[in-house]
């Protein structure tokens, strides 16, 4: 537990004691108090048909997520860690119920009974999975959908008006960035410190093996894409960096049945004359005469799972001697990008777990002492404010902002450096200063107060001016606390 974390929960101990005999107010921060409790809340948002469930259930290894058009995949679904599957529907009228689980084909469905998707507020699906424990994922319905109530119902979760956002932090998937990308994440974007910023949104190139058309090489081209995107100063003041993964393959990777490598299996031992035709193109594919590798239902099942892209890369790695199902799996998994999303999550929002969670919770009294004042309001907002002010967490979050928004500027090198130490690339020593992972206690003691000793020389520069000054100063106390977190 962070210091910034027992400060805030202090005072959100503080309003539930000063707003005892208002139900309502009490039972608002007392949600907010049982939040940092809570696994990790990431949400999944993207246009319809951008992938976000099929990236949930590559997250979670598991088909629990629904990828087709039902009626379901209108509705805000929760997903979180349970001793047993389970599947409740949260109306928005009337009490909770239980719906039936049903698994077809290893597939979770979920069967609203007739009740509109209009009329839920939101599923919540418990699964035991070892992915949930740390963070429970949010599956949004998509947003510029031709349903003007399903695009109005994500936007509403997303960024609402009137409270802090029930996610900690967005996973924002897209095909391309298009303008109407751009604007979502603006409207998401807000400098409050406690509200939404670039810190804890991410994008992701969601289906990033269609860039390169399913040539083997696509996730190469994928990830220069991701990674110009990640330079674009537009871009990086909406969210916190690009990631290119292949949805369909990660989850099929993640998935994979043994009859599915049997199948993989029979088009890589086959001559290469039979089966380059077949894979010229989807429709190839599926329709070939009947005397190609396969019967068409299987190949039909196979194109299905692991899309053109996957077929052609598990057949190559296969012919390149990956023999062994796990060995396949794993390596589809490796080659989809979805490790180094993993990554991402873990540091990105796992390591700030508590800011994020802080942010909510600060907006969430902040709206309780404006909605319902009372004589304890004052020293209560005054509260907030000194955490909010005095806490080194937030001022470097607004000093990353402003840099990366162009509020603040330097040149270019001083404020890749800058926006590295205030944790842009991760929240480790490590990463802060730009070390591997594995860097040992000294050399990240040299590394850091090689840094502290550049920005003290530049907050006493007489060239630098007032803002270079107060961002060299909010620096240097950055490289001393990371000196005090080292061991001796």
């Amino acid at each position: 537990m962070t210091a910034l974390g027992v400060a805030v929960r202090g005072v959100l101990r503080d309003g539930v004691e000063a707003y005892r005999d208002s139900p309502q107010a009490t039972a608002w921060l007392r949600q907010h108090l049982a939040r940092f409790e809570e696994p990790l809340r990431v949400a999944i948002a993207g246009k319809v048909k951008a992938g976000k469930s099929t990236l949930l259930n590559a997250l979670v290894g598991e088909e629990i997520a629904p990828t087709d058009a039902g009626e379901c995949t209108r509705v805000v679904t929760w997903y979180q860690d349970g001793p047993s599957p389970r599947v409740i529907m949260v109306p928005r009228e009337g009490p909770s119920r239980p719906l039936t689980v049903v698994r077809r084909d290893g597939a979770l469905t979920i069967d609203l009974g007739g009740t509109p998707a209009e009329r839920v507020d939101r599923l919540v699906v418990d699964w035991p999975s070892q992915s949930l424990r740390t963070t429970s994922l949010i599956d949004t319905p998509g947003i510029a959908s031709m349903s003007a109530d399903t695009s109005a119902r994500a936007g509403a979760f997303l960024v609402p008006e009137d409270a802090p956002a029930p996610a900690d932090a967005v996973l924002y998937l897209m095909r391309h960035l298009h303008q109407s990308d751009v604007r979502f994440l603006e409207s998401f974007h807000d400098q409050g410190v406690a509200k939404a910023a670039p810190v804890n949104t991410v994008a992701i190139l969601s289906r990033a093996d269609e860039i390169g058309v399913g040539r083997l090489d696509a996730m190469a081209s994928a990830r220069q894409i991701a990674g110009r995107y990640r330079r674009d100063d537009k871009l990086r003041s909406l969210c916190q960096t690009v990631v290119a993964v292949a949805g369909l393959l990660a989850q099929s990777g993640r998935t994979m049945r043994q009859a599915e490598f049997t199948a993989l299996a029979t088009l890589a031992r086959a001559e290469a004359s039979d089966t380059e035709p077949l894979l010229l193109s989807a429709d190839r594919f599926v329709r070939a005469s009947e005397t190609a590798p396969l019967d068409p239902e299987t190949r039909a099942a196979l194109l299905d799972r692991f899309g053109l892209f996957g077929v052609r890369l598990g057949i190559t790695l296969i012919r390149r001697g990956t023999d062994d199902p796990s060995r396949l799996s794993a390596e589809l998994v490796k080659r989809s990008g979805l490790d180094e999303l993993r990554t991402v999550l873990t540091t990105q929002f796992t390591e700030r777990r508590d800011l994020l969670k802080s942010r909510s919770a600060l907006l969430a009294l902040e709206l309780v002492l404006a909605r319902e004042p009372i004589p304890a309001s004052l020293p209560l907002a005054r509260e907030v404010e000194r955490i909010t002010a005095g806490a080194h967490e937030f001022t470097e979050l607004r000093l990353l902002t402003a840099l990366r928004t162009r509020v603040v500027t330097l040149p270019k090198d001083v404020r890749v450096e800058a926006e590295r130490l205030l944790g842009g690339d991760g929240g480790t020593p490590a990463a802060r200063l730009g070390l591997d992972p594995s860097a040992d206690p000294a050399q990240l003691r040299e590394a850091v107060l090689d840094a502290l000793g550049g920005w003290q020389r530049r907050a006493e520069s007489p060239l630098s001016d007032r803002s270079q000054v107060s961002t060299a100063r909010t620096l240097v106390r950055t490289c001393e606390g990371l000196l005090a977190s080292l061991p001796r």
